[in-house]
């Protein structure tokens, strides 16, 4: 019965493992194939916005922390929409509907230029 237990135990490891370096490998490659695309300027407006709000808590000190990350999406003139992850005091400064000139790198956010 121990056998049983310790191949679980290391079948279960070695699954976290492969899906932690399974991020690792996929943001990493994310973040070369942003670097590689060009930097682009295009006409785009808003068309939503969304926060997503995760809730970490400690129970070794009891403490809850809270973060939220903050998307929107454009659309630009060909109707094709992209969301991009936005830092917070931009995402406060845009407004459903603004249209202006949209700055990213691949999936990366740069700016945005109201017009």
């Amino acid at each position: 019965m121990p056998d049983i237990f310790f191949v679980l135990f290391f079948l279960a490891f070695f699954l976290i493992l492969g899906m932690v370096l399974f991020s690792f490998v996929r943001s990493i490659g994310q973040w070369n194939k942003n670097n590689h695309a060009p930097r682009l300027t295009v006409e785009a407006t808003v068309v939503t916005k969304r926060g997503d709000v995760s809730h970490h808590h400690n129970a070794g000190t009891h403490t809850t922390h809270t973060s939220t990350t903050y998307y929107v999406t454009f659309q630009v003139s060909s109707g094709d929409r992209m969301e991009l992850h936005v830092p917070g005091s931009e995402y406060g400064m845009l407004v459903e509907g603004d249209f202006g000139d949209l700055t990213f790198q691949g999936t990366r956010f740069l700016g945005f230029e109201r017009k």
